[in-house]
């Protein structure tokens, strides 16, 4: 081959390696319940299977028997506090107290007692309504159903890596706490460990 043909076979080898590196990724929708673990990091799945088994776990305890037989049979009123992240990377630690708002609400079993900013927004609302809303239909100050119980807890994490493997250990750690007595009735956990590497591992949820 000589020098002319090598020219052009490298400027067309050289073209199709631009056009592949270029070519737009493959996209596919998939079910929002579906596994996924791409990178390791925590993710959308870690959120909600934590939350469904950690919240089963809260309603499983003995507490929830007591104070149901106390109150007559009462759902007991929750609301989520703070759930920091202490762990090595960024989580969406808002999007983990949905996630366990929304477990405790689809059980039946557990009322949900609205907390934070968005409860504050509400009584903006409600404020204004006191100065335009007519007589009939303006929503009174002092009706809110008080919370019984806020729960609240830590998000932790251990990384080890030796060569090109890797270990992520998250721990989870929740508390439920008596509002009136302050007395803790309930302490959760959830630790979840992802291994990356060559090696296979057995898969455990």
């Amino acid at each position: 081959m000589n020098y002319k043909n090598l020219k052009v076979s490298a400027v067309v080898l050289l073209a199709a390696l631009l056009l592949i590196r270029c070519a737009p990724a493959h996209i596919q929708r998939v079910s929002e319940n579906s596994v996924t673990d791409l990178s390791g990091r925590w993710n959308e799945t870690d959120s909600r299977l934590t939350a469904e088994q950690i919240t089963q776990q809260m309603m499983d305890a003995s507490w929830y028997n007591t104070y149901s037989s106390k109150n007559h049979s009462q759902k007991p009123k929750v609301i989520v506090g703070m759930i920091l992240n202490k762990s090595h990377e960024h989580i969406a630690s808002e999007t983990f107290e949905k996630d366990i708002e929304s477990a405790m609400i689809n059980s039946g079993r557990m009322g949900v007692v609205q907390g934070g900013g968005m409860r504050e927004e509400m009584r903006a609302e409600q404020a204004d309504q006191q100065n335009y809303a007519s007589a009939e239909t303006i929503k009174k100050f002092g009706m809110e159903s008080g919370a019984d119980f806020m729960l609240q807890g830590t998000i932790n994490s251990i990384v080890d890596q030796y060569s090109s493997e890797k270990t992520i250990y998250y721990q989870i750690d929740l508390v439920l706490t008596n509002i009136l007595t302050k007395e803790e009735v309930w302490m959760g956990q959830k630790k979840i460990k992802k291994y990356l590497g060559n090696k296979k591992k057995e898969k455990v949820l």
